[in-house]
């Protein structure tokens, strides 16, 4: 959009015209209002209704942007058609011209034939077309001299044939002026009352414009809507400095966040450490970012932290001295100082670059530390720099007071830029200005006047530094192996639980062979109790059937004894059996004679509705009984001694080959439905080779079911691709 204050102000003066550009700008920013207010469609103001807030409480009149459009075009040209007077001058101008052109493209022929004129041949000269003649030829052409050239050899001449129609042109255009400017003036009067709506239509312009600067700003720094609180605090989770951010974006270079936590009584934070460490970048970085919030812009930060507002927010950073006040850098900080204590309370935030510095070490760290405890007894919150041995001392012993240092690699003597909060940091001077180059004699001495407590306090600094730095390092070993041993802790458990599994099963399958062997057994004793009647020998015959009978109840009894093992007790100690009288809708119930395990849907006189599974079976109330609750195991493959006469007799491998497709396909469905009523665990399926028209055709069905899993090969020996296998 544009500016149109000026505009604006000229406009609100009566009888004013305000000239074309003032009306273009005037018209951009109408357009540009238009256009916001057409972009708010209805679903639109539901999609975005913060924005749509700002524009609901105005209302756009098109009509001052159309009786603008109906003067100036695009190009900013009054039109023709704003008036039917000028659109009549203009038609007479145009008419004119075209006169004036056939009258002097013949009067030029003429005279080069007599070798009157130059190579030029024509131009303008105060507005009038004029003929380009050498001077000695001037006194030969009739007409109007309106100027020569520098050198005085060539005269530019208005033929006497065309002075009459420029003459008449000269007149249309100063009507055309005279015209255009009654339209303005009229356009000026339409647009007079309306002053008051065009500003506020800038205002709105500025106020979006405003919007997308701060949403340009967000994107650029990934800006994000921190948690706000009404009270003031910092939660900050991966905060990093706006600026260094879009420095170090631009270079590709990574910029180390920060994490700071400052709410209730941990009110002061107090940075130490080495020079270029970080420690004002971190402390502008919570300033800016702060400043940034309450301007109501996204900061780049988590959004899982946590803001609080400020009412007053005070900076000390820099030099501020000043010769014309008369100010040393000391003084114009005891200035700020005197400022901040004056107008500091619980709302307010301090932010204060080198505490202390600016005059006599001792004096000046005492005066600090005073000033930074009566920021605390007014529960002032703040962030202060600092080298003072003293000030970290009292943040140390003090409450509401944090010390923080940013961290410095000793080893290679350079700085990490990441800040821990609770210890404080050396300045590693000694270490830097070795760095640097300072011979050993140097540094010596300066060690030898350096005073024990100061110098014992930072090897004291550096020496924590140092075992943190390790601390953490084999803490971050130990956590590594930590999560390896629970990974395999947990691997072993479910081996054993799955160990445990099979070995109850491989119990049950042998109990059900057992059964199977009976069921053969029992065949051949009909037959034998068939002869034996037949001999007269009932006693006999009743004595076997009985036999039978008993071993057959005692392996039914086994086999249901493993079932529970396996399908009702997955923990240890746990009981599922409850001694509840009667059975009501909701109730988890066990079949006796098989064990499947269901939920009732409704009882009626002696009979249940039981779901099983997928399955709805209507069951007396005598074959039922109660459990805790459904079991975890159940989700595994299920055997019931219901079909175990079916599991005996179903054999697990199909063999296909040889079959037409859709013969083979039917086979297969009526064989995978058993499969899953017996709950076979695998199948396997015998298909051969060949193209591998019929695999495909097998694996295909297989995933048509639900209830199969893990769709495979065996390995070569076994048969490879000729054979497919699948789990339920």
């Amino acid at each position: 959009y544009i500016e149109i204050s000026d505009d604006l102000k000229m406009l609100d003066i009566e009888g004013y015209v305000l000239v074309v550009e003032g009306l273009q700008r005037i018209n951009v920013v109408l357009l540009f209002i238009r256009d916001i207010f057409r972009f708010f469609t209805v679903p639109r103001r539901e999609i975005y209704p913060n924005l749509y807030e700002i524009v609901k409480q105005f209302k756009f009149d098109e009509d001052l942007q159309k009786a603008i459009d109906r003067v100036i075009d695009d190009k900013g040209l009054i039109r023709s058609t704003a008036s039917p007077d000028l659109e009549k001058i203009r038609r007479t101008i145009t008419g004119k011209q075209r006169d004036l052109d056939k009258v002097f493209r013949g009067i030029v022929g003429e005279l080069r034939q007599k070798g009157l004129l130059t190579d030029m041949v024509e131009t303008f000269r105060n507005g009038r077309r004029v003929l380009s003649v050498p001077s000695e030829h001037k006194r030969k052409i009739r007409g109007i001299i309106h100027d020569e050239s520098a050198t005085g050899r060539t005269t530019y001449i208005e033929p006497e044939g065309v002075i009459e129609i420029n003459n008449d042109i000269f007149d249309f255009e100063q009507e055309e002026r005279r015209e255009i400017n009654r339209i303005l003036r009229d356009l000026s009067a339409q647009l007079r009352p309306y002053t008051d709506i065009l500003r506020m239509y800038q205002s709105l312009a500025q106020r979006f414009d405003v919007v997308q600067a701060k949403a340009h700003l967000a994107v650029k720094i990934n800006g994000n809507m921190p948690i706000l609180k009404p009270n003031p605090m910092f939660m900050i989770k991966k905060g990093v400095h706006p600026l260094l951010f879009l420095k170090n974006e631009q270079n590709r270079k990574k910029v180390v966040s920060f994490d700071m936590t400052m709410l209730h009584e941990n009110r002061i934070l107090v940075i130490s450490g080495p020079n270029a460490g970080g420690k004002s970048i971190t402390m502008k970085a919570i300033g800016l970012m702060q400043v940034m919030l309450q301007c109501g812009m996204l900061v780049p930060m988590s959004e899982l932290s946590e803001m609080g507002v400020f009412e007053n927010i005070f900076a000390d950073i820099g030099d501020q001295q000043s010769l014309e006040d008369e100010l040393s850098t000391y003084s114009s900080r005891l200035q700020n100082m005197k400022l901040f204590l004056d107008n500091a309370n619980d709302k307010t935030l301090v932010l204060i670059d080198e505490f202390g510095s600016g005059t006599d070490p001792v004096i000046g760290g005492a005066i600090a530390e005073s000033i930074l405890h009566e920021f605390n007894a007014r529960q002032t919150f703040g962030v202060i720099t600092t080298h003072f041995s003293n000030l970290k001392v009292y943040a140390f012993k003090t409450k509401g007071v944090l010390n923080a240092c940013m961290l410095f690699d000793a080893d290679t003597l350079s700085p990490t830029y990441e800040l821990k909060i609770g210890r404080p940091g050396s300045s590693y001077a000694f270490e830097i200005a070795e760095k640097s180059g300072l011979s050993k004699k140097v540094l010596d001495y300066a060690k030898h006047k350096t005073g024990k407590n100061e110098k014992a306090v930072d090897e004291l600094l550096v020496d924590l530094q140092r075992d943190m730095q390790e601390t953490q390092e084999k803490l971050k070993l130990v956590e590594d192996k930590e999560k390896q041993l629970d990974k395999l802790i947990k691997n072993y458990d479910e081996l054993q639980k799955d160990f445990e599994y099979k070995r109850k099963r491989l119990k049950l399958d042998i109990k059900e062979a057992e059964l199977t062997k009976l069921a053969d057994d029992n065949r051949e004793l009909e037959k034998l109790v068939r002869e034996i009647r037949q001999e007269q020998n009932l006693e006999r015959a009743k004595e076997l059937a009985s036999e039978r009978k008993k071993e057959r109840e005692t392996i039914v009894k086994k086999v249901e004894e493993i079932y529970s093992e396996i399908y009702e007790m997955p923990n240890e100690g746990r009981k599922t059996v409850v001694q509840k009288s009667t059975f009501e809708a909701g109730d988890n119930v066990r079949i006796k004679n098989g064990g499947a395990l269901g939920i009732i849907e409704s009882v009626q006189k002696n009979n249940a509705v039981v779901m099983i599974g997928d399955m709805r079976m209507q069951l007396k109330i005598n074959d039922l009984v109660h459990v805790a609750e459904q079991l975890e195991i159940i989700k595994k493959p299920r055997v019931t001694t219901d079909f175990v006469s079916q599991t005996a007799s179903f054999e697990s491998k199909i063999d296909l080959r040889g079959m037409r497709m859709m013969d083979a396909m039917l086979t297969l469905q009526t064989y995978l439905d058993k499969a899953l009523m017996t709950s076979t665990p695998t199948v396997q399926i015998l298909h051969g080779k060949g193209d591998g028209i019929l695999r495909q055709a097998v694996k295909k069905k297989l995933r048509e079911y639900k209830g199969f899993k893990n769709i495979r090969h065996p390995e070569a020996n076994e048969g490879g691709d000729g054979i497919t296998m699948a789990d339920m």
